[in-house]
């Protein structure tokens, strides 16, 4: 998602608890310690639904602003009232649009699927254009799951804990975000407003050494702040 797509090796261990309760659904990790492969039942996931951190819902939008070196960025996200099947699972159409400038320079529909049963939300995959002067240029970092030896990964777990770690995105060579949980009591103030409580999460890759960065999301709100960029607007589309 954002332009930032990863990938790592697939060496597979027993599933694991982590932290002081199962922060996430049964897992096999890799050496480095980052599950990869989730044990999860195909049956038990709708195409909507909200846990503390991600809600799931169509209509629902946020939008966060900040800048990039000399340039404004604002990112637009929405869940959309489309669905598509992918690797066998009926999901939900997320869609991201990123301008630099006013300008419009990636679009994203990324598939996602709420877990019944541990109340994770899994991540299938993304359609990307990358655009410059009003045109597509690329697409870099497109996957979906079941193609190309990619698979579905785990975009927020249902319950969480502190040092937990996870891949979001399991494409080798293609997208391979991977996240840990690095807090859980963080407080942000943004134009949106002030937020307390809020999920830390540290996201690298292994296609980019040394890359790392940031993410809050806030309880009942999701995304508030990711890298430069925090929230300015929220709510449901029908509100605004």
């Amino acid at each position: 998602m954002r332009n930032r797509h990863r990938s790592i090796l697939l060496n597979l261990l027993l599933a694991t608890l982590v932290g002081a309760g199962l922060a996430i659904p049964a897992q096999a990790q890799s050496k480095a310690g980052w599950a990869d492969t989730f044990t999860v039942d195909k049956k038990d996931f709708v195409s909507a639904g909200s846990n503390t951190y991600f809600l799931l819902e169509p209509g629902y939008r946020l939008k966060l602003e900040g800048r990039e070196g000399l340039s404004r960025v604002t990112l637009v996200i929405t869940v959309l009232d489309e669905t598509r099947i992918v690797d066998g699972v009926k999901t939900r159409i997320v869609e991201e649009r990123e301008s630099k400038n006013g300008k419009l320079i990636e679009v994203s529909r990324n598939f996602f699927a709420f877990n019944t049963a541990d109340h994770g939300v899994y991540y299938f995959g993304e359609e990307v254009d990358i655009y410059k002067d009003g045109k597509v240029v690329g697409h870099e970092g497109a996957w979906e799951s079941g193609k190309n030896g990619a698979r579905f990964g785990l975009m927020m777990p249902g319950e969480v804990a502190l040092k937990a770690r996870f891949h979001q995105e399991v494409a080798p060579g293609v997208a391979m975000d991977r996240a840990e949980i690095a807090g859980l009591h963080e407080t942000l103030k943004t134009p949106a407003g002030k937020f307390k409580d809020c999920l830390k999460v540290a996201e690298t890759t292994p296609l980019e050494k040394g890359a790392k960065e940031y993410k809050l999301y806030a309880p009942g709100v999701g995304l508030i702040k990711d890298a430069s960029l925090v929230l300015v607007e929220y709510g449901r589309l029908e509100e605004k």
